[in-house]
């Protein structure tokens, strides 16, 4: 994720004589103030509306009720202050098709904002929208699911939703729309499946979508969607309402909330789960969100000197440790996982926000649905809060059931990131296979690699492209000056094999399997649609790259030896064999199951002039993958011709009565 905004505004803490003299920054505030009730938001019937705002700094509020999201003028109505700083008014009647924001006193000061609960809202999301959420289901709507035993069984595909369709050659007629994901059938250039057909086609499990909750105007104005706009989303405004710009019309509140539902049960019905990319680590601004217009100073974190904290780099940090910020996160995650039937959540900046939260957030989940996914980006970095209370690597031990992203994986296969010519493993970098190693075993500590941050497998997930920073391809092109084109797609395919066959989840970056290119760009999160937009044309010119993929997924799928559940079962069955340098060799021991081979033996080499090596005496070895790579496999001894993976086999002796 990587947006930046300069703020300028000042910030407005609230008078402390509305609270008794109590600051928000005293720490006996959340003791006296926090509201344990359920009903904060809105409460609709056909018979009334019932509103509770949570605002203990207000010397005032009222709700301001408005016919339509463009009328100038709307209806004040003075709500009564009640226990712990809860604000409570209830209107007779039908209200359904309304809108409306609170508006409260702070000190001297009148602030107007839309409801930080509201769960349905108007274009570019300034008002609140007031409408029955049953109506909101499309004609199928089922709790069923596809199965998922373990998050390691996973295989998950970022996709930005408007990246999938815009493409002239998408063949989707809902382009940039919720409902372009939706559609089957469609077909691209010489007749290939695109959109959804494409995806299902890989063999991936999960879909993780860049965010759709209801994000910032500044990023992509909803009103103005004819005109040239794209935005990755991760400025939030409204964290429980959908994005207005992908629905069919983000006028309508209860449009963007089927279309979106008719998406997620296409997915499901497809054997797909989907990923919700959450960002709770900051808000779009400050100053201006509503959450520091209602009870200013509280839901952010300050220096010592007043000013904002900014870990995030994008002029705010959310301060999860409170505990009115922290239940709203965690009741936001529940809400989005019971009304939309969202399978996983994966955290932006993930480090920024405190443990107690994110296990509050994981035991509330298993609660629900054990299989429900937590991962996140848990970088360490320097936030208004101590270390120790990080939901980042360093504390990984401290939060069980929470994948973390591997950049250390990442970054010995391909090369930093941030040094853009750098050359990694694949590219010929030498001394970095011990580095491999470590993501090879899902970032445990085992004994013939380092170890990195996880106690368990479903702690680590392994990636090489993912929406930030340059893709794959756009990576070695530029580490690798002079290189032939097919020699740098050796090494492509080589990256993405290695994230398919190690241990832990592993992540796909969408057009990942046709060498997806962004001309160079790093950080396109507001660049033109030809820059993010899969291209169709080049997928079908790769079509080879897209079948390896697919052979790639369907070997981990049929192995369970790449998806072995436990640390244990890692360090009993996985061990590391001699081999030159440029490779990595290891065996999986012993795992006849099915159709699954006895031993594996996986060989990922580098080296575009082959090498030679010589194999375990475990039985007789078979190629299971990459056949096109060995010139020679007798007399326990491998000869590999190319840079790439090749992965032998010891099938199971049958068992005889």
């Amino acid at each position: 994720m990587s947006v930046q905004k300069e703020m300028k505004e000042p910030v407005h803490y609230g008078d402390p004589a509305a609270t008794g003299g109590i600051s928000v920054f005293d720490q006996e505030f959340d003791q006296l103030f926090s509201y344990d009730g359920n009903d904060l938001g809105l409460t609709y019937t056909p018979q009334s509306s019932s509103f509770c705002l949570w605002a203990p700094t207000a010397f005032e509020a009222e709700v301001v009720l408005y016919d339509s999201w463009q009328d100038a003028a709307g209806k004040h109505l003075p709500m009564t202050r009640e226990v712990r700083g809860a604000w409570r008014l209830k209107i007779s009647g039908d209200l359904e098709g309304k809108f409306y924001t609170y508006r409260v006193r702070v000190g001297e000061q009148w602030n107007e904002a839309a409801d930080p609960y509201a769960r349905a809202v108007g274009v570019n999301g300034d008002r609140s929208a007031i409408l029955d959420m049953s109506k909101t289901n499309p004609e199928r709507w089922t709790d069923d699911k596809p199965l998922l035993a373990d998050p390691v069984d996973a295989v998950i595909y970022e996709l930005h939703l408007r990246d999938l369709s815009v493409h002239p050659g998408s063949g989707i007629v809902h382009k940039s729309q919720y409902l372009g994901l939706a559609e089957d059938g469609t077909r691209g250039p010489g007749g290939i499946a695109t959109g959804l057909d494409h995806i299902a086609g890989l063999g991936v499990t999960h879909v993780q979508l860049l965010p759709f909750y209801d994000y910032a105007t500044e990023s992509v104005d909803e009103t103005k969607l004819d005109q040239p706009h794209y935005n990755w989303g991760y400025d939030p405004k409204n964290f429980n309402a959908p994005e207005g710009s992908y629905a069919t019309n983000p006028y309508a509140p209860a449009v963007r909330i089927r279309e979106l539902k008719t998406m997620i049960q296409a997915l499901h019905d497809r054997g797909l789960r989907v990923i919700m990319d959450v960002v709770y680590n900051h808000v779009y601004d400050g100053f201006r969100v509503n959450f520091t217009k209602l009870v200013p100073g509280y839901y952010l974190r300050y220096k010592q000197d007043g000013s904002l904290s900014d870990g995030s780099g994008c002029g705010n940090d959310v301060a999860s440790e409170r505990l009115m910020v922290s239940r709203f996160i965690v009741e936001s995650v529940l809400y989005w996982a019971e009304e939309y039937h969202i399978d996983g959540f994966r955290f932006d900046l993930m480090g920024l926000l405190d443990i107690e939260t994110m296990q509050e957030i994981r035991r509330r989940l298993d609660q629900l649905d054990p299989s429900i996914m937590t991962i996140g980006e848990g970088w360490i970095m320097d936030t208004e809060l101590a270390p120790e209370k990080l939901a980042d690597q360093s504390n990984a031990a401290s939060l069980p059931g929470i994948g973390h992203f591997n950049d250390g994986f990442r970054d010995a296969v391909k090369g930093n990131i941030f040094r853009y010519g750098e050359r990694g493993f694949i590219s010929g970098k030498h001394g970095l296979e011990q580095e491999v190693k470590t993501g090879i075993t899902g970032g445990i500590v085992h004994e013939q690699a380092s170890g990195q941050f996880a106690d368990e497998p479903r702690q680590c997930v392994n990636f090489v492209e993912c929406h930030d920073n340059h893709t794959l391809w756009d990576k070695i092109v530029l580490s690798t000056p002079g290189e032939r084109d097919m020699d740098r797609a050796a090494m492509h395919r080589l990256a993405s094999a290695m994230v398919l066959t190690s241990q832990g989840i592993p992540f796909l970056h969408a057009g990942q399997e046709f060498m997806r290119t962004k001309d160079g760009v790093e950080n396109s999160y507001k660049s033109p649609v030809e820059v993010n937009w899969m291209d169709w044309e080049r997928c079908a010119a790769h079509a080879g790259d897209v079948d390896y993929m697919k052979r790639l997924i369907a070997l981990r799928r049929a192995h369970p030896a790449f998806r072995l559940r436990t640390a244990e079962e890692i360090r009993a069955q996985l061990m590391f064999e001699q081999s030159p340098a440029g490779t990595v060799a290891y065996t999986l021991r012993g795992h006849a199951g099915g159709d699954a081979a006895e031993h594996l033996y996986v060989l990922y080499n580098a080296n575009p002039s082959g090498a030679s090596l010589k194999l375990p005496a475990l039985g007789e070895w078979s190629i299971l993958f990459g056949g096109e790579l060995v010139s020679k496999l007798a007399g326990g001894a491998l000869n590999v011709k190319q840079q790439g993976m090749v992965v032998l086999a010891v099938q199971p002796q049958p068992h005889t009565l």
